[in-house]
């Protein structure tokens, strides 16, 4: 028996909608990440990008359990000497909802141009509107 192995240019891409109203943060990256990836599907191949594009809907509704909301920082680096910013998860959510979430999906997907390409078919918006109609995307109900 072969083993299959997907070719970039035979893979049909579907546009699927999730709704972040109510779901933790972390159970809903990981389950985008993975639909991103191509996990879901039987043909999935490690080193070929097989994921769906991804709309993530209210992006402001989604949770955190714990004292996260008050203790969660959200810190980089520029290199120089001094140059730690922070931001607190509070404040994220407050002025930009849809960072927070983009940033908990990339930090599980691949850290290469693999999961590069797969990061570019994410895409968040703050509330339940968005601008994909015309590729006629699918709702889909995740169970967390």
């Amino acid at each position: 028996m072969k083993s299959f192995m997907a070719k970039p240019q035979e893979i049909e891409r579907k546009w699927l909608i999730v709704d972040a109203d109510g779901k933790p943060l972390g159970r809903l990256a990981s389950e985008v990440a993975k639909l991103l990836r191509g996990k879901h599907k039987p043909t999935y191949t490690p080193h070929v990008d097989t994921g769906d594009f991804v709309i993530v809907l209210n992006a402001e509704k989604v949770v955190l359990t714990g004292k996260k909301l008050e203790q969660k920082m959200y810190r980089h680096y520029s290199g120089y000497p001094g140059g730690m910013k922070e931001l607190k998860y509070k404040h994220v959510m407050a002025t930009r909802p849809e960072m927070a979430v983009e940033l908990a999906i990339k930090g599980m997907l691949p850290k290469n141009s693999l999961g590069r390409s797969m990061y570019k078919k994410l895409k968040v918006y703050k509330g339940s509107e968005h601008e994909h109609q015309a590729q006629k995307p699918e709702v889909l109900v995740l169970d967390i």
